[in-house]
């Protein structure tokens, strides 16, 4: 099977090609790609590339954050003030991968990859999309949903940078340190007068795409974060989840460690 490689400068241009070529695919670090061209899916007929440098870039500020879709999960990883994201980096492959992965290639990473747009989604994360000569601006949870039904040439992701503290990520695997997750989980927990308020959790592995933690949120709203406070969040977590029978994990044994692991994230293995 052969492939057509097109590079362009402006990501304007890339967009186009995206949008106008048969079977085109956009190629960031290769990560995800590579893997279907290796297996010859013949979806794949064009790859699309582009060397505009507003892909690479990475702003942090006091109060937001922006990641062009080509910065790498090692670049994540060597940002002083991306501190609170490591973990989900990290959780990305091992050093080689982290060196090509990139955070827009993440967002199209199928179930059980995708730990990193896990924690995206936790932060209340907006995609900005290359259309045409513009650009338009969604939701995260709203991509996800929708990112099956066509080409998307994701250009950055942008979030309020949380409070240190209030940002927690878990990765679950059976084969550490660098196994595939059975399940990821990222949470922001602002806290007002010792009371949660404003809870967003996500999971990874729960379903086809990481998947908002709603009825979790929901029942830790008010609430202390401690064992009493957190009950009520484990009994439902695994609501609305669809997690699937794969090699790595059964669904049934992916809802039954759920409420494990969301305890362990929330507040620690041993805390009464």
């Amino acid at each position: 099977m052969s492939v057509n490689v097109k590079t362009f400068a402006r990501l304007a241009d890339a967009a186009s090609a995206l949008a106008n070529e048969r079977g085109a695919r956009f190629m960031g670090g290769g990560t995800v790609l590579m893997r279907l061209i290796n297996d010859t899916n013949p979806a794949v007929e064009t790859v699309v590339r582009s060397t505009d440098q507003s892909l690479l870039h990475l702003a942090v500020s006091s109060g937001r954050i922006e990641l062009g879709s080509g910065v790498t999960m090692a670049a994540v990883l060597a940002e002083r003030d991306l501190a609170f994201l490591h973990a989900a980096a990290r959780a990305v492959g091992g050093p080689a991968i982290r060196e090509a992965a990139t955070v827009g290639g993440n967002l199209f990473a199928r179930t059980p990859y995708g730990d990193f747009a896990t924690a995206l989604l936790a932060l209340d994360a907006t995609v900005t999309l290359a259309v045409g000569l513009g650009q338009r601006e969604l939701p995260l949870e709203e991509f996800l949903d929708r990112r099956e039904r066509g080409t998307s040439l994701v250009s950055a992701v942008a979030f309020k940078r949380p409070a240190a503290e209030a940002f927690r990520f878990l990765k679950v695997t059976r084969v550490h340190p660098r196994g595939v997750s059975v399940l990821s989980i990222a949470a922001q927990l602002p806290l007002a007068s010792g009371r949660i308020t404003g809870a967003r959790i996500a999971f990874g592995g729960m379903n086809r795409t990481p998947v908002r933690a709603k009825a979790a949120e929901r029942a830790l709203e008010g609430r202390a974060l401690d064992a009493a406070g957190i009950a009520p969040a484990l009994a439902v977590a695994a609501e609305g989840t669809a997690p699937a029978d794969d090699a790595i994990a059964s669904a049934w044994w992916r809802r039954e460690i759920l409420p494990v692991h969301l305890r362990r994230l929330l507040i620690g293995p041993g805390q009464a």
